[in-house]
């Protein structure tokens, strides 16, 4: 196997909407690698409540503070995108053991289709093993407070979203 030049992690999803949770994992690993990208994955099978574009800039402001991170979208299969951007590690989270199952199979998966890139997973400090973009969705779609699982800016997109319709 081929050892990347620079230690390169991507760190895919949706972050429909990114949540403290996805921030704290990202502050984990921005000081074990040279380079991280955050991938925001367009996913429209998911069907995203926030826009591709919106949830690249809520990502960006919210990791701005580490120079070596950047955040890019993309549309295509993730081991295309990985090797675009020459990631010799996926970065994945997992709160839970019940995360374990489905993430063990994605890192399979990849494993099959980027044999030189590697799987490592970490987990969030335990404040945050409980928040899911899904369940900040639901929340804030029924009107309910957010604001201690994300950004203010994500707070304030989540809840100009729901006042649209």
């Amino acid at each position: 196997m081929a050892v990347p030049a620079t230690r390169t992690a991507l760190y895919p999803g949706t972050f429909d909407p990114i949540t403290n949770g996805h921030i704290d994992l990202i502050d984990r690993a921005a000081p074990l690698f040279e380079r991280v990208v955050i991938g925001v994955a367009e996913s429209p099978g998911k069907g995203p409540a926030l826009p591709l574009d919106l949830r690249v800039e809520l990502v960006r402001q919210a990791v701005a503070r580490h120079p070596h991170v950047e955040v890019r979208g993309f549309d295509s299969l993730l081991a295309t995108f990985a090797n675009e951007v020459g990631a010799g590690v996926l970065l994945r989270g997992l709160r839970a053991v019940s995360d374990f199952e489905y993430e063990f199979q994605l890192a399979s998966m990849n494993r099959h289709l980027i044999p030189e890139v590697e799987t490592l997973f970490l987990t969030p400090a335990e404040q945050y093993g409980f928040i899911s973009s899904s369940l900040v969705r639901e929340i804030a779609r029924l009107g309910g407070d957010v604001s201690a699982f994300v950004t203010p800016a994500v707070d304030a997109a989540l809840r100009a979203q729901w006042k649209r319709g």
